[in-house]
């Protein structure tokens, strides 16, 4: 869900100069790895870097034709209007995730990774009963727009274009958590064959200087 804006973007660019496109399907990257661990055929898969690995060990993907996309890194946001919380150290983090009275983090790489940290700073214990999950697939700024969550952690491309929020900027470099993540041609391609060209194009553009703008535009920077 992290790079749903950014392929659309992507592949609106490489459409014009290719003169051909692919279609997205944009779910939680749990349901996408599950899917294409099931047998469902895709041309290209785009995910965290180490679900990649994983897909590419099990045979899902052509050995080789992995490539690193994005470096993304996770932001706080709060509801339009709501005082903004001080996280510009680590200590003042932890103090604005124990002062809030409910808190949300993604299923994903970022969400595990936030759950060690609560777990480091010794407060997940106490923070437990205030945790709101983020079902997948369903963006931690839509519940803090609804006014379900009073503070949300989740990638910064993520936050950018939900109404009826305010990003409070990204964690500090202490304890900021990077997803690398990465695409792989599904191995239900034939190697060799025009449309394995067709997708080595499109991956090769995605990685290009080309697309590094539109990388910094949706808040993350190229792998």
């Amino acid at each position: 869900m992290a790079t749903r804006q950014l392929l659309a973007e992507l592949l609106s660019g490489f459409e014009k100069q290719a003169g051909y496109g692919a279609v997205i399907e944009a779910v939680g990257g749990v349901d996408a790895a599950k899917r294409v661990q099931a047998g469902e055929a895709f041309d290209l898969v785009v995910l965290a870097s180490d679900a990649i690995d994983k897909l590419l060990a099990a045979g899902h993907l052509h050995a080789g034709s992995k490539v690193d996309l994005v470096k993304s890194g996770v932001a706080a946001c709060v509801r339009a209007g709501a005082p903004l919380p001080d996280i510009g150290s680590e200590a003042a983090v932890k103090r604005a995730v124990l002062a809030a009275r409910s808190l949300s983090y993604s299923t994903g790489p970022s969400g595990v990774a936030l759950a060690q940290l609560f777990e480091r700073w010794g407060i997940a214990g106490e923070i437990q009963g205030r945790m709101v999950q983020a079902p997948p697939g369903v963006p931690v700024g839509t519940l803090v727009a609804r006014g379900e969550v009073e503070l949300g952690f989740q990638q910064l491309s993520e936050l950018l274009h939900v109404e009826g929020i305010r990003v409070v900027g990204p964690l500090p470099p202490a304890i900021q958590i990077t997803t690398i993540f990465s695409a792989g041609i599904h191995a239900s391609v034939p190697a060799g064959s025009p449309q394995f060209g067709r997708v080595k194009a499109l991956l090769d553009y995605m990685c290009s200087p080309q697309a590094d703008a539109a990388k910094q535009r949706q808040g993350m920077e190229p792998a």
